[in-house]
């Protein structure tokens, strides 16, 4: 280089600012494209600085500093200049021109820095234009604003380019990444909070109640879907634009944000696995479950192999600690049953509370959840054992839970005093289970016909037990042995028979017309079967007997029902009700 190019290139910094003044003060249009000519042909020889070059700097430094918004104005130039800026940058840092290097220098990182603010400003439009929408009542953008995610025009998609490609081969690729992967992850963030969630660290996660954490997971299951369906992609189609000659730029920094928010997806689901295990929290965890083992497939497809690996293997390591905790949780149901060691038998003879909330709990879970559960036992379950009949491990569990139940009712049926009262506590509880396991499809599928021939005989023999106890005993009342004597009615049995049966049934409409059967189907079944052996032994006795007491007082004092009144008090047995009392017809 000529002395007096370095000469030029060194001058005094007064000297300097003085000339850039007086150069912009003229405002020559020609000027900075005249001098960016001449540096254009010092870069193609690279022989000698030349003179012009402040002044090309006080140019492009006051074009840098006050341009307007890349998509106000034409930006070919103002790329143009910041290249060719980049260009000089790298051409005279070689050279022992201290000063010019670090001139040039300040000039692009201000001219990067003006890059990195449109980049970011422009990416922000999308959020801009949704909240001048939010201030107009009335329009519901929410449709449009899924399908166009995420949701910029190709004139910003094209001047994002730019910048991207400025940028890097300015020597700012690491700045232009994390500034987009920042801006990015803050979108996203922003998207999922419209969806309701809000990204939850594992440690908050773990000190929110349940009743708190609860709330998360309709809003998780949402923004979970919704990012592996639509947002994963967009952003996909996004990278792939923005960085257009950098696949391999492209491809990592979508995999890194798709990894991040992912795995801050994950980590929500992981923190609902530690919480303490309760039986009402288990469709919580299949919905979580499902979610996990519904949307993998569509992620694997959109990141690269080795990003789809690291997934798979958290997802599956989540999975695996969501279903292991759901198989615990729906086998506390037993620990429930033996807890329940309440000595205060039900009233009535009713069905008991926890038949109600297990049959429940186990119907919905077969109703809803039946091929889910089953592979949750299937691939979760640590127990190898299996049943003769090879049957799955969830109706193995369903089973055990069955049985502990019978034998908890069975304890409690013998809370009662009464026998019959207990038979009836049995019968409504047996036909209780019955009900809700032929009443659902795929619990009667899972059960088979096994279980429910087993429980309807057994339902059998307490109706059968019932019977002997309360009406046997009634129609021993009605025994004609030792009524005959000599071929004579004796008048004293008779009178004493008649008034042992009226007191006995009196008795017991009074106290079974307190009892509950609440199953209209067997109150009718216990009804037909008692008239069926009360009614035609007391019609025959009645028509045999009553000709020997005397008309009038002693039929009135000894034959206190007919036979309408014995059905009618029957027809008003097991309601439960305490003015339900028969009467016997004038």
């Amino acid at each position: 280089m000529e002395e007096s190019s370095v000469a030029e290139a060194e001058r005094p910094e007064k000297e300097i600012q003085a000339q850039t003044q007086d150069n912009i003060e003229k405002g020559d249009p020609h000027a900075l494209e005249q001098a960016s000519q001449e540096i254009e042909s010092f870069l193609s020889t690279q022989e000698d600085i030349p003179e012009s070059v402040h002044k090309y700097l006080d140019l492009a430094h006051h074009q840098i500093s006050n341009h307007e918004s890349l998509l106000e104005v034409d930006d070919d130039s103002f790329f143009k200049l910041v290249n060719q800026i980049s260009k000089l940058y790298k051409t005279v840092s070689g050279s022992s021109h201290g000063h010019l290097i670090n001139r040039v220098g300040k000039i692009q990182q201000r001219a990067m820095c003006y890059l990195e603010d449109e980049f970011v400003s422009l990416m922000d439009e999308p959020r801009a234009n949704d909240s001048e929408a939010a201030d107009q009542p009335g329009e519901d953008q929410s449709a449009d604003d899924e399908s166009n995610y995420p949701g910029y025009s190709q004139q910003v998609l094209a001047t994002l380019n730019k910048i991207a490609k400025e940028m890097i081969s300015g020597g700012y690729e690491s700045e232009c990444c994390e500034a987009y992967l920042i801006t990015r992850r803050n979108i996203i963030e922003e998207a999922l909070d419209k969806l309701g969630y809000q990204i939850i660290s594992i440690d908050d996660a773990q000190k929110m109640q349940w009743e708190a954490l609860e709330k998360e997971i309709p809003p998780w299951i949402k923004a979970f879907k919704q990012c592996v369906k639509l947002y994963f992609s967009g952003e996909r189609n996004l990278v792939e634009n923005v960085f257009s000659d950098r696949p391999s730029l492209s491809s990592t920094l979508f995999s890194n944000l798709v990894c991040r928010v992912f795995i801050q997806l994950l980590n929500f689901a992981e923190a609902v696995a530690t919480v303490k295990r309760s039986p009402e929290k288990l469709f919580k965890f299949l919905d979580i479950y499902e979610t996990l083992r519904d949307n993998l497939s569509a992620i694997e497809s959109t990141v690269s192999k080795e990003c789809a690996n690291v997934l798979r293997t958290e997802t599956t390591t989540t999975r695996c600690r969501i279903g292991e905790t759901a198989i615990c949780i729906f086998c506390d149901l037993e620990n429930a049953i033996q807890s329940d060691t309440g000595k205060t038998p039900v009233p009535g003879g009713a069905v008991h509370p926890l038949t109600r909330y297990t049959m429940n709990y186990v119907k919905y879970a077969c109703d809803e959840y039946k091929e889910t559960i089953e592979q949750v036992f299937k691939e979760h379950s640590k127990s190898t054992e299996r049943d003769e009949d090879e049957q799955s491990p969830f109706v193995g569990q369903v089973l055990r839970i069955l049985d502990l139940l019978d034998s908890a009712l069975d304890a409690k049926s013998k809370l009662y005093k009464d026998t019959a009262l207990s038979c009836i506590f049995m019968m409504n509880n047996g036909r209780y289970m019955l009900q809700k396991i032929k009443g659902s499809a795929e619990l009667h599928q899972a059960m088979r016909d096994t279980w429910c021939r087993k429980t309807s005989s057994e339902l059998r023999n307490y109706h059968n037990t019932y019977k002997r106890e309360t009406w046997m005993n009634l129609l021993g009342c009605l025994n004609v042995e030792g009524l005959n004597v000599n071929g004579k009615v004796v008048k004293p049995v008779l009178k004493e028979r008649f008034k042992s049966f009226n007191a006995m049934f009196d008795e017991i409409r009074k106290t079974q017309s307190l009892w509950v059967v609440n199953d209209k189907q067997l109150q009718s079944e216990l009804r037909v079967s008692i008239s069926a052996i009360v009614i035609p032994a007391y019609r025959s006795f009645l028509a045999r007997f009553s000709g020997y007491l005397d008309p009038g007082r002693q039929t009135e004092k000894y034959i206190k029902f007919q036979p309408e009144d014995i059905e009618a008090c029957i027809d008003e047995l097991f309601d439960g009700n305490s003015g339900s009392v028969g009467r016997k017809k004038p």
